[in-house]
């Protein structure tokens, strides 16, 4: 339908402040237009990009004064040439004015559609608003936002404003943040608009709202609070999972030249009798059965329409309770919204003030459903009081389905103190995990909430559309890589680690690890018991060994042949083990030195370290149990490789033993590209050399010397 079509105008700031987050709003400008061709493909849309040293825009030609702005595209229906031009925005070279671009933009809609089209209009801002904006000639900005304003009301339109924040902003001018959020603030009060402030890839990812959803009430009808008082209410669904878009069977039998060909596949089934095949049985000779014990008893659809319980369509109240008496792990499915009848004012006071009254008395109500007429179930849940804190929207409520005795799964676990006291955690142990739990919290005093839902997006889902995108041009493209930022989704926070190594090295001490020893010891070959860098009085040995895997004298199950993306660290163990070809060990050892290396020249912003720290532990552990000595081939192809991927000569050939190569060589590149984080990544896990007690025959290195390297690559002191 024509009132369901949208005609959206992108405004983007590409300018020089802007262009850290440009991937970012590339990813999610082209993400918006991908899900618009799967779900809403008659959807028309339009690129404008200010912050540019060239202009061309209608408004400079007619009246002069738009400068800086380019319009890349003009509106029209989605295609896939919409997605190329957003992947690849233009990089900026002057500081944009945001509210020159909002005007090209409306101006835009209303030459396009001249008052014609009454369907949904939006403006998508995407700026960090850091630089100053152009003095009106008449009156002040508040003046000329203000008519810009009820200009965008008569048109019809909405506008959405997403502000990037966070590091980019930090050295900007305060007072001008601040003017231009409060002339940000007087779109979102004059007209439908909404201001969003984000400060990372993120949650810029889930700022814009890619796929528009239509509510869609489930239950308009009274609230009965009695046989007297009844509350006239609509319903909608609150949250609702997003799935997968429904795949269709396709057919390529009809003649590809045909206009009316639907190439819809059409599924039809037959019941045989068991004693001919040939035979047919018609539905009037058909009858579901149902297991009962060791027999089938058949139920014919008239005793099915008979036995199935038809309540009446309703929403009634059962009583009230409190609050605590609620159990927050008993709510099911879906969240519910219930408002009151929109322009009835006696309802809307009605609905205020019960929701006022259970929030100040700590109640929560407790409700029988029937949303259809015909409906088989029905539903019990629990309505909570929505205080609302805009006096422009009136208070509501939220309902959650509650479970019946047959949905609830409860699982009986002993009791803590059951135990012997030497089960029980000690002072020093609970003191350590409580510092565990409250590193990882996800909202830090001080500091914004991680992950946030409105602003966090599927990556699953993400990735499906991605691939779909690249399907329609390449059909034999391959599945690509998770995306680098919702990688941070999916993952643990490298840097978060490193910050609190103390903590989590704390956690390790206090909770030794032991072997069961009733499980069947696995066959497999010793390190020695002191490796190169260790004391020799506490025994703990090197940190980099007790990560390593202690699995290489195994006999592998499957045969891997090559080390692949998902697990190379087990992929290199089983290879090791390997025994039906004497090549295997240096394949894997080959292998493995190329994926560390590919780790580290395609990592962005350090998001690879920590899994190339662990192929390198894994590596070491490696060499030292193969007793690996150099070989002059070996050698040479790790100078060839290295000559070609990073453009710099390596000198290793005569150098003992791949991994110390490895590790010479890694320090060196780090050093050539000024990178710190690795390098103190494999300090902090004691991740040195292989020296001569570890290895007599394949190293030169004393343990001194190892330890030395180490010392070399840890961060200097702060003073």
């Amino acid at each position: 339908m024509a009132r369901n079509k949208e005609k959206l105008v992108l405004l983007l700031d590409v300018g020089p402040s802007m262009h850290g987050v440009l991937p970012e709003v590339e990813k999610v400008c082209s993400m918006l237009v991908e899900k618009k061709l799967i779900f809403n493909k008659d959807d028309e849309v339009g690129v404008v990009v200010f912050g540019t040293e060239e202009t061309n825009n209608e408004l400079m030609d007619e009246v002069g004064g738009y400068e800086n702005i380019v319009v890349l595209q003009d509106i029209k229906v989605v295609d896939g040439d919409l997605i190329d031009i957003l992947k690849k925005l233009p990089r900026g070279t002057v500081d944009g004015d945001f509210l020159d671009a909002i005007v090209v933009g409306m101006d835009m809609l209303i030459k396009k559609y001249k008052g014609i089209y009454k369907g949904k209009k939006r403006l998508c801002l995407i700026t960090n608003a850091i630089h100053p904006t152009k003095d009106s000639l008449e009156g002040s900005k508040e003046d000329q936002v203000g008519t810009l304003a009820v200009q965008m009301t008569a048109q019809g339109m909405k506008m959405e404003s997403i502000v990037v924040r966070g590091i980019l902003s930090q050295d900007a001018n305060k007072r001008i943040m601040d003017e231009n959020d409060r002339l940000l603030s007087i779109f979102s009060k004059k007209t439908r608009s909404r201001t969003v402030y984000v400060d990372s890839p993120i949650s810029l990812l889930g700022a814009l709202k890619t796929r528009r959803v239509t509510p869609v009430t489930v239950f308009r009808g009274h609230l009965e609070l009695s046989q007297q008082m009844k509350i006239k209410v609509w319903v909608y669904k609150k949250t609702q999972e997003e799935k997968f878009p429904t795949l269709k069977k396709y057919s390529e039998k009809a003649p590809s030249t045909s206009k009316f060909a639907t190439h819809q596949v059409m599924v039809d089934y037959e019941y045989k009798s068991v004693d001919d095949s040939s035979t047919v049985v018609p539905p009037e000779q058909r009858i579901k059965g149902y297991r009962y014990g060791p027999q089938v008893v058949p139920i014919s659809d008239a005793e099915r329409d008979a036995v199935k319980f038809k309540p009446e369509k309703g929403v009634k109240l059962l009583g009230f309770t409190d609050a605590s008496n609620i159990i927050r792990h008993y709510y099911m499915k879906d969240v519910y919204l219930f408002i009151a009848e929109p322009g009835n004012t006696r309802a809307i006071l009605a609905v205020s003030a019960i929701a006022r009254a259970m929030k100040e008395m700590n109640k929560v109500a407790i409700l029988r459903c029937v949303w259809r007429q015909g409906q088989q179930n029905v539903v019990v849940g629990v309505l909570t009081p929505n205080i609302s804190q805009n006096n422009k929207i009136p208070d509501s409520f939220y309902f959650n389905v509650l479970p019946f005795i047959e949905d609830v799964r409860e699982y009986q676990f002993p009791s803590f103190n059951s135990f012997p006291a030497s089960w029980l955690p000690n002072e020093q142990q609970q003191m350590a995990a409580d510092e565990f739990v409250q590193m990882l919290n996800l909202a830090p005093s001080g500091k914004e909430e991680a992950l946030l839902p409105e602003f966090t997006p599927n990556p699953v889902l993400e990735r499906f559309y991605h691939h779909l995108e690249l399907k329609s041009k390449q059909p034999d493209a391959a599945v690509p890589p998770l995306d680098e930022t919702l990688k941070r989704i999916t993952e643990p926070d490298l840097e978060l680690d490193f910050e609190n190594k103390s903590v989590l090295d704390s956690l390790c001490k206090h909770f030794e690890l032991k072997e069961n020893s009733k499980l069947k010891k696995s066959a497999r070959r010793l390190l020695p018991e002191k490796p190169s860098g260790s004391n020799g009085e506490d025994g703990n040995g090197n940190v980099s060994d007790a990560r390593a895997v202690d699995s290489i004298g195994q006999e592998p199950v499957v045969k891997i042949e090559k080390i692949g993306d998902l697990t190379p660290v087990q992929d290199f163990e089983v290879m090791m083990t390997r025994r039906d070809n004497p090549e295997w060990v240096g394949k894997a050892i080959r292998e493995m030195r190329d994926k560390i290396l590919s780790l580290l020249t395609n990592s962005h912003g350090g998001d690879n370290y920590l899994v190339a720290v662990e192929c390198i532990i894994a590596l070491r552990k490696g060499c030292i149990l193969e007793q690996v000595s150099p070989s002059p081939s070996l050698c040479f192809c790790c100078c060839f490789f290295l000559n070609l991927l990073c453009g710099f000569r390596c000198f290793c050939l005569m150098e003992p033993g791949p991994y110390n190569n490895l590790m010479r060589y890694l320090y060196r590149y780090c050093q050539e590209k000024e990178i710190s984080t690795f390098p103190k990544l494999l300090a902090s896990m004691d991740v040195t050399l292989i020296s001569k007690s570890e290895a007599v025959d394949s190293s030169n290195f004393t343990d001194d010397e190892a330890r030395r390297f180490l010392d070399k690559i840890k961060p200097e002191p702060k003073d």
